[in-house]
């Protein structure tokens, strides 16, 4: 089951020969990073260390992981973490269902320990079938701040070896390194041994020229007065004390509905009555109807 030292060699990271083929490559597949998120993701491309992106919800984070995975035609493997996340959810687990079979199916003949946790009854869980893939794949590690500290610990053999321990069978280690990239919200902080086996960069909000040209990109039927707009519109909500600022996905959302109902561009009615599709805490609604709706318009439709 370990991989032997002639497999070792395919661990050898590839990827693209520079940070402007990273931007073009994720341009192309309708993502568009940032020089210094190309350079993060060019670094773990090339040198094979996992990626650690933090930043607020919904600036980006998973769809760049996303965007990876399609400009490489690489298989996504995404591990959504929850708090108590364990080892049988994420990397593990033996079908007992098909154990219990294989016991009443023998008889009298007495069933060995080898035989019942072996291969075929083993249930690979998204951490283990990333790193037992034959062909390259990306492993995103989603929200890992939700998942408990015990959970984070156990992930350290993974990050620094590409390996996994299953009792039964012994060490597993990759024979493909996976590109690996992991998502915070920063809900919590995360322990020094995960981060040093990472390389790390934080998500921001873009500017509002990257925030129109990523509109524009995602939401093609939408005109570049109502991009701008909406986009004008957003910042200003960023600086109102929202309990959940939105992020450029909300953007994004806010502009397809945006466009969806025909609006060539922003008035105080079409605002509230999409107001959900961009805000989405009940009190942050209220606020922004009942107190900064007119104005934000406003400054929106003066700014474009």
């Amino acid at each position: 089951m370990e991989a032997s030292h002639a497999q070792q060699a395919d661990l050898a990271p590839s990827g693209p020969a520079s940070v402007s083929e990273v931007e073009d490559m994720l341009r192309a597949v309708s993502y568009l990073p940032d020089r210094g998120l190309a350079t993060a993701l060019f670094l773990s491309l090339r040198t094979g260390k996992p990626l650690l992106l933090e930043g607020e919800a919904g600036v980006g984070k998973t769809e760049a992981a996303k965007a990876v995975s399609t400009a490489l035609g690489a298989r996504l493997i995404r591990l959504q973490c929850y708090e108590g996340l364990d080892v049988s959810h994420a990397v593990y687990d033996w079908n007992y269902t098909r154990q219990l079979l294989h016991i009443r199916r023998a008889h009298d003949r007495a069933v060995g320990e080898d035989e019942l946790f072996g291969e075929k009854f083993l249930i690979r869980r998204p951490l283990l079938e990333a790193i037992s893939s034959p062909e390259p794949v990306v492993l995103l590690i989603d929200e890992i701040d939700r998942a408990d500290d015990e959970f984070e610990a156990f992930l350290l053999e993974l990050l620094s070896d590409f390996q996994v321990t299953i009792p039964e069978l012994g060490t597993i280690s990759a024979v493909t390194r996976p590109t690996v990239l992991l998502t915070s919200n920063r809900t919590r902080d995360l322990h020094d041994a995960l981060k040093r086996r990472c390389l790390y960069h934080w998500i921001g909000h873009p500017t509002l020229e990257r925030e129109i040209e990523v509109v524009m990109l995602r939401v093609p039927q939408i005109s570049a007065r109502l991009a701008g707009q909406a986009a004008e519109f957003v910042r200003g909500l960023r600086q109102v004390d929202l309990a959940k600022p939105p992020g450029v996905a909300e953007t994004i959302d806010w502009a397809v509905a945006l466009a969806a109902l025909g609006a060539q561009e922003l008035d105080p009615e079409i605002v509230e009555a999409t107001l959900g599709a961009v805000v989405k805490y009940h009190e942050d609604v209220e606020l922004v109807r009942d107190t900064h709706l007119v104005r934000l318009v406003d400054q929106a439709r003066a700014a474009r």
